[in-house]
């Protein structure tokens, strides 16, 4: 009798035993299934966010380049243009200075303005002419002496301090002038000259 009881017992132990080792087994093989979840999840997620960094940093870095890109052309450009101003500038200025201080040269354009002003008005003249006070002598004779015609067709000849070198042209009225000073000239011909200069000095941009 106390064999059985001896052996029953030592059967329910060893039954709760093993009972007990196959629960822990369990415990631990779901265990481990869930830290590898975590631990594969934690990958994808890591992976996901070094992708995404990769992406924004490339975006970035593509970003940046175009800045760079696009000021470098900026600074280009800008020096560029004051190359081609500085070009132009020695080109016209100083030459159409020395021409308008020629008599001849402006005498002559001062002739044209004057017969193109209005040439459709007949044999009379509703023009004045301002001129440099320090050129009124010898540019009085020229008009009295060559130019008498358009003086008795109506032209007016007036002197002014304010006229440095070149004229002005307009209506006896004085409602408006055109200016054709020496500065005029030089900025009329920088705009007509600069496009070639810029094609002489940079052909690859054609």
């Amino acid at each position: 009798m106390e064999n059985k009881l001896q052996e029953l017992t030592e059967k329910i132990y060893a039954e709760g035993v093993d009972k007990a080792n196959k629960e822990a087994q369990q415990i631990i093989d779901n265990a481990r299934a869930e830290v590898e979840k975590m631990q594969e999840k934690a990958r994808e997620d890591a992976g996901q966010i070094i992708e995404k960094a990769k992406k924004e940093a490339e975006e970035i870095k593509k970003n940046v380049n175009s800045e760079v890109k696009l000021s470098a052309r900026q600074a280009i450009n800008t020096i560029k243009q004051q190359i081609t101003g500085l070009v132009t500038a020695k080109a016209t200025g100083e030459n159409i200075k020395e021409a308008f201080k020629e008599k001849e040269f402006l005498q002559k354009i001062i002739e044209v303005a004057v017969k193109n002003w209005d040439p459709k008005s007949g044999k009379t003249m509703d023009v004045a002419v301002l001129l440099p006070e320090k050129d009124k002598k010898e540019l009085d004779d020229y008009f009295n002496k060559k130019q008498k015609a358009l003086l008795d067709a109506g032209l007016e000849i007036r002197f002014d301090d304010s006229v440095v070198a070149g004229f002005k042209i307009g209506p006896k009225d004085g409602s408006y002038q055109i200016s054709f000073t020496d500065e005029d000239f030089e900025n009329f011909f920088k705009n007509y000259i600069r496009p070639r200069t810029k094609e002489l000095l940079y052909p690859e941009e054609k």
